[in-house]
């Protein structure tokens, strides 16, 4: 279980009077090489340079470990990856800039990396009140930029090609690129993005059509929409939201329908910041888990607070709850509380619920509450057929729209989204987690084999770990995760 700090290494002292830039001085010096002297030929391959995988780089890093680090990452960026990789200016951090960090113990370096260096000087609207909600681009430059004394000198290595393939060589691994080089490495870390989502069985009919956009992440996905559109987002959550402004950016006119299964769209953070309040580690059911969050939840609302601080415990017992669960009652939360904890725990950014706000008011933006039952085309346009949630059989009246977008998360098998993952499981060395959030994990972050056995040599980075550990999919948990990897990664190393 991973709970605030992984470890009581501190990079910048609590005072915070060590700038970032000699803060990063220090931990190169203990890293680069005397001259005529060589590392010790071990190397460690981190397969995906997004957050994850750059954060794992800093911290082996900054922990002088006696190994080159190789970063697969096609990417020309270190540290975008699908969330912050992006140039799309409508699209904002979700969390407070003061609370995002590489590291743990540090949680104002990125605020301070802003005020350096002036990051935030062509955007006014970044401020609300005492808090900054940057642009994601601003956040994905800030940790290529911690990373990059350490590209330069030579403790981390960033090729930028796919992988193809990841195999067995003696005790470590071999890297196959997509390019037909191959790179040996002791040990290997999967830190590759979620897949895209899956095409749902009633839009299978529109698949290759170009009124449907099936991956909302795509580079220039909604170029192809135009000002009049009647636009379908399948999905109501942070995606859904950030094609919204999107959308909004590009002076897209047309009405917007947004079609959740709950009727949920992400909520908002509150005004100031809400005090935990509830513990709820001991509950071994999802029901008695769900009868004690409502209980905790009624309390709140007597005593005229909001339902934050309950969700702000949960986040912060998230291992603990998690780690009380059986197998099976995990699998009923995923299943049936999911929605209701992604919607209320990944909030949106105060700019872009304004937005949301402002067009559901308005009424160039609808929340229809259902699922999809039917497309069917009409001429130049798509007649969907939406059925209610609670009764499957009540058919909701059709809508005719121009555009189809795609919102609905990863898709569930991650061991189908890559040919290397795919490969990896039919050797045995990976297998889906129970509940079906990603890959089996041990709690030292080992990937576990079809034997249900930990592989020494293979660790999982980033959310794709979250069926072991719970909570892995706000920052500031794959902040702490990414640097207990790292320090699991340094302690095999040693060994």
């Amino acid at each position: 279980m991973l709970r605030g700090k992984a470890t009581g290494r501190r990079l910048i002292g609590p005072s915070g009077d060590v700038t970032i830039a000699a803060t990063q001085e220090a931990m190169i010096e203990s890293r680069q090489q005397r001259p005529g002297e060589r590392r010790g030929g071990a190397a460690v391959a981190i397969v995906g340079g997004g957050f994850s995988g750059a954060a794992v780089a800093y911290h082996l890093a900054g922990a002088g470990v006696a190994a080159e680090i190789l970063v697969f990452e096609p990417r020309a960026r270190l540290g975008g990856g699908l969330a912050y990789g992006g140039d799309d200016a409508a699209h904002r951090v979700n969390v407070p800039a003061s609370r995002m960090s590489l590291s743990p113990d540090d949680e104002g370096q990125f605020a301070r990396w802003l005020a350096e260096t002036g990051a935030l000087g062509g955007d006014p609207a970044a401020h609300v009140g005492a808090e900054a909600y940057p642009r994601r681009s601003v956040f994905g430059r800030y940790v290529e930029a911690q990373l990059r004394p350490f590209v330069a000198g030579g403790a981390v290595r960033h090729i930028r090609v796919a992988v193809a393939a990841l195999r067995r060589a003696g005790d470590g691994w071999r890297v196959l690129t997509a390019t037909g080089e191959a790179f040996e490495a002791r040990l290997a870390v999967i830190a590759t993005t979620h897949p895209a989502p899956a095409l749902p069985a009633p839009l299978a009919a529109l698949s290759g059509d170009p009124r449907l956009i099936r991956d909302p992440f795509a580079e220039d996905a909604l170029a192809p929409v135009s000002a009049e559109e009647r636009v379908l987002i399948v999905g109501a959550g942070l995606t859904a939201a950030d094609l919204v402004a999107g959308l909004d950016a590009r002076r897209h006119r047309g009405p917007i329908t947004m079609i959740s299964r709950h009727g949920l769209r992400s909520r908002s953070h509150p005004p100031a910041p809400a005090a935990a309040e509830g513990d709820f580690g001991g509950d071994a059911t999802a029901t008695a888990l769900l009868a004690h969050v409502r209980a905790a939840l009624a309390a709140a609302r007597a005593g005229g607070r909001s339902w934050h601080g309950v969700v702000e415990a949960l986040r912060l017992q998230g291992g603990d709850i998690w780690g009380a669960l059986p197998p099976e009652a995990r699998r009923r939360v995923v299943r049936h509380l999911r929605p209701f904890w992604d919607a209320h725990r990944f909030r949106l950014a105060p700019q872009l619920d304004a937005l949301i706000a402002a067009k559901l008011a308005d009424g160039s933006l609808a929340l229809r509450k259902g699922r999809l039952a039917a497309v069917a085309n009409e001429g130049p346009a798509l007649c969907v057929e939406l059925r209610g949630s609670s009764e499957p059989s009540a058919s909701l009246a059709a809508q005719t729209f121009d555009r189809v977008i795609l919102a609905t998360g990863p898709a569930p098998d991650i061991l189908d989204s890559q040919p290397f993952l795919s490969d990896l499981a039919e050797a045995g060395a990976l297998t889906p987690d129970p509940a079906g959030l990603g890959l089996a994990t041990s709690m030292q972050g080992r990937a576990l084999g079809a034997d249900g056995e930990p592989d020494p040599t293979l660790f999982v980075a980033g959310p794709l770990a979250r069926g072991a550990f719970g909570e892995l999919m706000g920052l500031p948990n794959v902040t702490i995760y990414a640097r207990f990897i790292a320090d699991e990664i340094a302690a095999a190393l040693g060994a």
